[in-house]
């Protein structure tokens, strides 16, 4: 990923590894070549790993829609949280982070391209998000999130990581200690790069392809 980074010119763009669905065997695999930090969609499975690898010091960050009734566990065990997108999530995560551990690194999901079925703030709601995440001590905002549509035309891809761009550019102005946009995934994460994200969620492309639910024996 770093010489991929350095292709496109942006020598400071993350590698986050999306290890849903993925054991923590193959997890500790993953941190043993070097990688710290890991993306889970939803809480209930990420907490057994999360424990199980305690020892190692990992970075966890949740990148699945957080629902409300999951937020205080969300904030007492991950250091991310990249999905925020309403001001009842700021509130939640505020309230239950703990004052023992440091502030809760947050994103602000943008809907970009504003599919009906995805979540995601629209982009005229990110400034209201924004200041209200800096009016909370136990939250740390750290910039935008976005998942575009999986466009089969990759400059409408690029068209949605351009937009996503711009919009960090504006956010930064008002809140300059920002610094991450995570946009890109395993089949564009370099025309992510190369539009601007500083963090690209990875999964296939490093644990190879998921195996398919099997139905449980009768």
């Amino acid at each position: 990923m770093d010489n991929a980074s350095q292709r496109c010119g942006r020598p400071n763009a993350r590698l986050l590894a999306v290890s849903k669905t993925r054991s923590a065997a193959a997890i500790a695999a993953m941190a043993a070549c070097g990688q710290q930090a890991f993306g889970e969609n939803y809480v209930q499975e990420a907490l057994p790993k999360i424990e199980a690898l305690r020892g190692l010091g990992l970075e966890w960050h949740l990148i699945g829609h957080l629902q409300s009734n999951k937020a205080e566990q969300a904030a007492v065990a991950f250091d991310w949280v990249q999905t925020l997108d309403r001001l009842k999530l700021v509130t939640a995560l505020a309230k239950h982070r703990p004052d023992s551990l440091s502030p809760l690194n947050v994103l602000i999901q943008v809907n970009i391209d504003d599919e009906a079925s995805k979540s995601g703030c629209h982009p005229d709601e990110v400034a209201a998000l924004a200041v209200a995440i800096t009016h909370e001590p136990r939250l740390h905002l750290r910039g935008l999130m976005a998942i575009p549509a999986p466009a089969p035309d990759m400059q409408r891809r690029r068209s949605a990581f351009r937009a996503m761009t711009a919009l960090f550019t504006a956010v930064h102005m008002r809140h300059p200690g920002i610094d991450t946009l995570s946009m890109g995934m395993s089949e564009d994460f370099v025309a992510a790069i190369e539009e601007g994200a500083t963090m690209v969620r990875i999964g296939s492309a490093l644990f190879g392809a998921r195996q398919p639910k099997t139905e449980p024996a009768a």
